[in-house]
């Protein structure tokens, strides 16, 4: 495999980043949203702090990974929901793996405890991944939203931090 690298995503990624993150939702498996946002809505609703890409070494735009803040009370500070996506001709070479390990290092130093998420319990290659990088299963929200015209459960998802107290 080429070698592919992190670094934080920038407005120059946009395209590239809603592109992949349309793909998935294409796919059916990744979200209830149905279309990508805006790039203005995107960098609206995540923190700019723990934004990250996966680049090959052309600097191709493989994979993102970005954390919502879940509330705006400041107990649930150290709590954010994240999104992984990667670019369906880039995914099982670990760049999905890559991104959970950056994003997860970039939320401890910055003394966030608890990254969580809902995935759908069809995406096993998701469940499985998060399995690896330490999240565990919290439940399941059954019936929780319509997809395409039919029920949808979520398996919720966290991963507390052992050096964050």
């Amino acid at each position: 495999m080429a070698e592919v690298v992190l670094r934080p995503m920038t407005a120059a990624d946009a395209d590239r980043v809603l592109t992949i993150y349309q793909a998935g939702l294409d796919g059916g498996q990744a979200s209830f949203e149905i279309v990508a946002p805006t790039w203005a809505a995107f960098d609206a609703g995540r923190l700019p702090a723990h934004r990250l890409v996966a680049v090959d070494e052309a600097g191709a735009v493989l994979g993102w990974v970005a954390v919502s803040p879940t509330s705006t009370r400041p107990v649930y500070a150290g709590v954010v929901e994240h999104s992984v996506y990667v670019d369906p001709a880039a995914q099982g070479r670990g760049v999905a793996r890559l991104l959970l390990d950056g994003l997860i290092a970039s939320t401890e130093a910055a003394g966030i405890w608890t990254i969580q998420s809902a995935v759908f319990p069809e995406n096993t290659a998701s469940l499985t991944l998060h399995s690896r990088a330490g999240f565990r299963v919290v439940g399941v929200r059954e019936r929780v939203a319509r997809h395409h015209g039919r029920w949808r459960d979520v398996t919720l998802l966290e991963r507390r931090s052992p050096v964050v107290d």
